[in-house]
C-alpha cells in the first residue's frame, strides 16, 4: 500500500496485507454464514444481528455498561483476531481504528426516558461511557492490551471504509506492525427511524433496490466488520494466512450539500481516480466494483456516473450487497470490505438482491440473479456519507512468493 499521492506523485509505503476477518450482520453471523447470506435472496424482515449474545464477550455486570454497538464492536474485532491467529507482535505496534456513525443512540434514548419519568438521580453513571462514539475502539483496545493509536472515525456512512484506510496507514507508515479497522452500528431506535422516514431516506416498502429503477430509499441495518491488518513480511514470518493485499485507499469531501451527492458523482469518481493513483494501477486492471448502492435515487445514480466516469460502460462487474445485508451506516463500508476481500477469496461475486429491472440511466454491468465467477483482480469497495464524505479501498489478491 502506498501513504498517499503527494505533489510528486504516489509516496512509497510498506505493504498491507489483511490476515483476519470479522462479521456480524443480518445476513448471517460470522465470516461463513455472511458469506452464505450474500449469495441469497434477502428473505425479508428487520435487519437485525440475529442470535447475537453479548454473554460471550462480556461478564454480566459488564454486558450492562456496553452499548449495543460497542458489543458488535468488540465481537467483530474477537472475531477477527481469532481467525488471524497470535499475532505476535509488540502490544505497542497494534492500533485498533474503528468507525461508527452514530455511536449509543440507543443507550442515550433509554436514559432520557429514565431521566424523564424517573428523575436525574436515576440516570445511569455508565451513560456517558456507553454512548460515546469511542467506545467501541477502546473496548477493543482494553480487551486485548494494544496499546498502538487507539482511534475513532465517525463521518457517517463512509467511517468503517475510513477507519480501515486509516488503519492501513498506520502500517504502511511503520507506526504499527499490525492494526485492527472496521465499523460498527446499532443505531435502529424508535427516534433514528422516525427521523430517517421523515427525511424520505428509507424505503417504504422496506426493500432496498440497488440500481433499479424502482428504488425508493434504503433499508436500516446494524452490523460490524473488521479487519486484521498487518505489515506483509510480518505477516510472512509468523505464517499467517494472507486473505488479501490493500492496495490503495483514498477520501475526498463533495463539498456541496450535507446530505444530497456532488453532481454528476464529481467527488466519488475523484477518490475513485485518488485510489487508484494510491495503488499505481490503471482503471482497466480493476476486475470489479463492490458499490455503495444504497438504493436510493440520487446516490445511486450519482455512483454509476462517477463509475462511469473512470472506468467507461459498461465498465467491471458491479455488485451492492446492501440488497442483502440493508445500510449499516458507520459499518456499511466494514462490512463491505469483509465481502470484497471474500470475493477475491472465493473468486465469486455475489449478486445485488433487489435489483431486478435495471435503471436505463445506470449503464454499468450490476450482477444480478445469481453469484457470477470471479478471476480474482483488484476489487475497488465504494463508500459515501452525509456531510459529503467519499472513501475508497482498493483490495488486490495475496501477494506471491
Amino acid at each position: 500500500m502506498l501513504l498517499g499521492v503527494g505533489p510528486a506523485g504516489p509516496v512509497p509505503g510498506r505493504r498491507v496485507v489483511v490476515t483476519g476477518l470479522g462479521v456480524l450482520a443480518c445476513c448471517g453471523l460470522g465470516v461463513e454464514a455472511f458469506w452464505e447470506g450474500l449469495l441469497r435472496p434477502w428473505p425479508g424482515g428487520e435487519r437485525r444481528v440475529p442470535d447475537f449474545d453479548p454473554a460471550a464477550y462480556f461478564g454480566p455486570k459488564e454486558v450492562r455498561r456496553v452499548d449495543r454497538f460497542a458489543q458488535l464492536s468488540v465481537a467483530a474485532a474477537d472475531m477477527a483476531l481469532a481467525d488471524a491467529g497470535s499475532l505476535q507482535a509488540d502490544p505497542a505496534k497494534v492500533g485498533v481504528v474503528f468507525a461508527t456513525g452514530i455511536g449509543g443512540l440507543a443507550t442515550l434514548e433509554e436514559q432520557i426516558e429514565v431521566h424523564r419519568t424517573r428523575g436525574p438521580r436515576r440516570v445511569s453513571p455508565f451513560l456517558i461511557t456507553m454512548m460515546m462514539p469511542n467506545a467501541g475502539a477502546g473496548s477493543i483496545s482494553i480487551r486485548h492490551g494494544f496499546r498502538g493509536p487507539c482511534e475513532t472515525i465517525a463521518t457517517a456512512c463512509a467511517a468503517g471504509t475510513h477507519a480501515i484506510a486509516a488503519a492501513a496507514r498506520l502500517v504502511a507508515s511503520g507506526r504499527c506492525d499490525a492494526a485492527v479497522g472496521g465499523g460498527a452500528e446499532a443505531a435502529m431506535t424508535d427516534l433514528s427511524m422516525a427521523a430517517f422516514t421523515n427525511m424520505t431516506a428509507l424505503s417504504a416498502s422496506g426493500v432496498c433496490r440497488p440500481f433499479d429503477a424502482r428504488r425508493d430509499g434504503f433499508a436500516m441495518a446494524e452490523g460490524a466488520g473488521a479487519l486484521v491488518l498487518e505489515e506483509l513480511d510480518h505477516a510472512r514470518r509468523r505464517g499467517a494466512r494472507i486473505y488479501a493485499e490493500v492496495l490503495g485507499a483514498a477520501s475526498t469531501a463533495d463539498a456541496h450539500h450535507i446530505t444530497a451527492p456532488s453532481p454528476g458523482g464529481e467527488g466519488a469518481a475523484a477518490c475513485i481516480e485518488l485510489t487508484l493513483a494510491d495503488a499505481q494501477l490503471a482503471a482497466d486492471e480493476v476486475g470489479h466494483v463492490n458499490a455503495h448502492g444504497t438504493g436510493t435515487p440520487l446516490n445511486d445514480l450519482a455512483e454509476a456516473q462517477a463509475i462511469a466516469k473512470v472506468f467507461g460502460t459498461p465498465g467491471p462487474p458491479v455488485t451492492s450487497t446492501k440488497g442483502v445485508t440493508g445500510h449499516a451506516l458507520g459499518g456499511a463500508g466494514a462490512i463491505e470490505a469483509v465481502a470484497s476481500v471474500l470475493t477475491l477469496d472465493r473468486h465469486l461475486i455475489p449478486p445485488t438482491a433487489g435489483c431486478e429491472e435495471p435503471d436505463p440511466e445506470i449503464p454499468l454491468d450490476v450482477v444480478r440473479g445469481e453469484p457470477r465467477a470471479f478471476e480474482p483482480a483488484p476489487v475497488l469497495s465504494n463508500s459515501f456519507g452525509f456531510g459529503g464524505h467519499n472513501g475508497c479501498l482498493l483490495f488486490g489478491p495475496p501477494p506471491a512468493g
